[in-house]
């Protein structure tokens, strides 16, 4: 056997599988390492340069004002994680039903998704300020703000993973003369959902994005405001640290909220969908 295919075909070294292993069981090293070394490159480049706060804080810097205006910031975060969180409920649960529909018949599903995709594709800055004083409530304003935005991802995925079953096994229960609820609940809802937690890890992003946008184009102030308003305002105030806090927070909110759907999505198909058992 030639030396090229002798090298080819030797085994790997015990490190290498041992590294390998590691990293498929501890998913979240490699970004943290790749954190650590943007957020030390952005600290040194701070310090060296001699940056000014008002024009980009230090990390450190950031994180102070985190611990230091927690009281503050801590009351706007839960108010935007509560509008989050009712947009999301909302939008999965209107999401699949409108899904659904569609499923039921083609003339229903031809008739209504070009609505859905109108909403997908009306920017939310454009038609917030109606919603907003035709719902006098401004929290639930805010929420049917952030509904629309994570709505249309829910709606897509759903309606195609229903409609992605096996021919074959759609023709079975058919011959066994199984009912049309049959069908849904025992054959396409556990074909589909693969795609309808893809929707939700989607939707849930984007209803943190409707939130946020929302509470920008409202500009209510007042104790029961959400993180964009706390950004509003520190950039008036050229409060540049607690503005980029409050960005730091929306965007450990979104990197949570994916990690948790992303969490259910490995419980529930893992042991029988192929994306988990052979991934």
């Amino acid at each position: 056997m030639p030396h090229d295919a002798i090298a080819a075909h030797a085994p790997r070294p015990a490190h290498a599988s041992t590294l390998g292993a590691r990293l498929i069981r501890l998913p979240w090293l490699l970004p943290l390492c790749v954190a650590a070394l943007l957020l030390g490159g952005w600290q040194a480049w701070v310090t060296v340069a001699d940056i000014p706060p008002y024009l980009l804080p230090s990390p450190w810097r950031i994180a102070q004002t985190l611990v230091s205006d927690w009281g503050l910031l801590s009351a706007a975060w839960w108010v935007t994680v509560k509008i989050t969180l009712w947009a999301f409920a909302c939008a999965a649960l209107l999401g699949m039903g409108v899904a659904f529909a569609f499923v039921q018949s083609r003339w229903i599903e031809a008739a209504f998704f070009p609505y859905a995709v109108l909403l997908q594709v009306t920017p939310i800055v454009a038609i917030a300020p109606l919603i907003i004083i035709w719902v006098k409530d401004p929290t639930w304003s805010l929420v049917l703000c952030a509904t629309l935005v994570a709505l249309f991802p829910i709606i897509a995925n759903t309606t195609q993973g229903l409609r992605s079953v096996s021919p074959g096994l759609a023709a079975y229960f058919e011959l066994q003369g199984a009912s049309r609820w049959q069908m849904l609940w025992r054959l396409r809802l556990p074909s589909a959902l693969p795609y309808v937690l893809t929707g939700w890890r989607i939707s849930g992003g984007l209803a943190l994005i409707g939130a946020v946008v929302a509470e920008f184009v409202a500009g209510t102030g007042g104790t029961a405001t959400g993180l964009a308003y706390q950004i509003l305002q520190s950039g008036y105030q050229l409060d540049i640290p607690r503005m980029f806090a409050a960005l730091t927070l929306v965007t450990l909110t979104g990197v949570a909220q994916f990690a948790l759907l992303s969490a259910l999505s490995r419980r529930v198909l893992a042991g029988w969908h192929d994306s988990e058992v052979l991934g």
